[in-house]
């Protein structure tokens, strides 16, 4: 059987939980953890406390080949997450020097310099790693299998660059879209009795309403292209044996 690796994400903000920020990282690390041969298995968000944190890290990272954090790690008395995984992991806080490095080369020509409140963000825990951030300077950190990471949408995309092909991973999913102006309930059965007769795929489906009509999407996913083609293919044949139009790709 092929090795499946997963991952778990832990968002991190009081924000976020508020609704006053609306997240934008699970659609993006997912996306990228698919690339490379990594399954996101679960999501969780955590308010800012640091408790709560320690206690999310823990369970995660011990469930999952890998856990990503986004959010906590800028220059506020609030960004805790270093504090809160150290503490996790059972190490200390320091200043990271090529940590500290990059954020002096980064602010010597912008007002104010390298400020206290900056350097907080060359505060690692001890032993870790950093993760090159191309787009604002500062790093994101790696300590054993647990990757910290920018909240900010564009920042976390540019450290996951960063980290493209160097984690181990196993055969990305495919994805495959049929869709048809079909009520989920008229084709529930034909749905189960398709996805059972290709095993090693799974068939979602997502309903939708437009136009005055209902219909429906079913995303076919496996890691085995030529299967997931097999079961569109099946699929498409199918629906329209039992009258409704199928269209590849998706409505």
């Amino acid at each position: 059987m092929t090795r499946v690796w997963t991952a778990a994400l832990c968002i991190i903000g009081d924000e976020i939980l508020s609704g006053r920020t609306q997240d934008k990282n699970v659609a993006q690390v997912a996306t990228w953890l698919n690339d490379q041969g990594i399954r996101l298995a679960e999501v969780r968000v955590v308010p800012d406390d640091q408790a709560r944190i320690v206690e999310a890290v823990n369970a995660l990272r011990e469930r999952y080949d890998y856990l990503f954090t986004t959010g906590g790690i800028g220059p506020t008395h609030d960004d805790i997450t270093v504090d809160a995984v150290a503490q996790a992991i059972g190490v200390e806080v320091i200043v990271h020097p090529a940590a500290r490095k990059i954020l002096e080369d980064y602010y010597r020509d912008r007002p104010g310099g390298l400020t206290e409140a900056r350097l907080r963000m060359a505060r690692f825990p001890k032993g870790a790693d950093l993760i090159a951030n191309p787009t604002s300077g500062a790093p994101g950190i790696n300590i054993g299998n647990v990757y910290i990471l920018a909240g900010v949408p564009h920042i976390a995309a540019s450290m996951l660059e960063a980290l493209t092909g160097k984690l181990e991973g196993g055969r990305p999913m495919v994805s495959l879209t049929v869709g048809a102006r079909a009520p989920e309930s008229d084709v529930a059965d034909l749905l189960r009795e398709t996805e059972a007769a290709h095993p090693g795929v799974a068939i979602g489906s997502y309903p939708f309403f437009k136009d005055g009509r209902y219909g429906a999407n079913f995303v076919i996913r496996s890691d085995d292209e030529e299967l997931a083609q097999a079961t569109a293919d099946d699929l498409c044949t199918r629906l329209g044996t039992a009258g409704y139009d199928p269209v590849v790709g998706g409505i």
